[in-house]
């Protein structure tokens, strides 16, 4: 039976961590606000101005700027994240992804992105690997992010397989929540802390194969 393969971006096919921390942390000092590694956890699997609201009330400025200024101060952070993304390259690509989508490709299995990133096109042309994927969800179309589950089924739908014969991959709480709530299996990559609702966790994908899922 035909199944499909959804997958998270960030954290799971590349780690593009710490780019984002340095982008939020150099708008976050533009703008009279600590940042740290250990508050940029709490941004994980979210979408830009979900992070920029967290940002702005840990700083006591949630009410200082306007919806056009918030706006504003996402597109500043994603121009300096942009700037960092220059210098990705195939290379980035994490362990056993390369062999799994490629397996993927050759069984016939669609494979889709669900990603809170709106850079997921442009990253995954920088990696060379956009061409194995059927679908990619923009999260701009979406009326809620992770943990609802919106996301996963509208790549489902794309890639036109049930939910429940998809698999999710995840390597934040509140994507494996999007995934089961979705009626997905969920595959939680665990190399930042456990994942204890996924129905396998994995520390990178060259613990599995497509042969060891279906």
């Amino acid at each position: 039976m035909t199944k499909g393969l959804i997958f998270d971006l960030d954290g799971v096919i590349v780690d593009t961590a710490n780019y984002h921390y340095i982008a939020w942390k150099k708008l976050s000092n533009e703008i009279g606000i600590d940042f740290d590694k250990e508050f940029n956890h709490l941004l994980k699997g979210i979408s830009r101005i979900e992070s920029l609201e967290l940002i702005l009330s840990h700083g006591n400025k949630s009410d200082v700027y306007s919806a056009d200024e918030k706006k504003s101060l996402t597109e500043t952070k994603n121009k300096y994240y942009l700037e960092l993304l220059n210098n990705i390259t195939p290379k980035d690509i994490l362990p056993g992804v390369l062999d799994l989508i490629e397996q993927a490709n050759n069984n016939h299995i669609p494979c889709a992105i669900a990603s809170a990133s709106e850079n997921a096109p442009t990253i995954l042309e920088k990696l060379g690997i956009k061409h194995y994927f059927k679908a990619i969800v923009d999260p701009k179309t979406l009326k809620k992010g992770k943990p609802d589950p919106e996301i996963f089924l509208r790549a489902a739908e794309f890639i036109h397989i049930p939910p429940h014969l998809c698999i999710g991959f995840e390597d934040s709480i509140a994507g494996i929540q999007s995934i089961k709530q979705a009626g997905m299996y969920a595959i939680g990559v665990t190399a930042d802390g456990p994942l204890p609702e996924a129905d396998l966790a994995v520390h990178s994908l060259t613990e599995i194969d497509i042969h060891s899922l279906f």
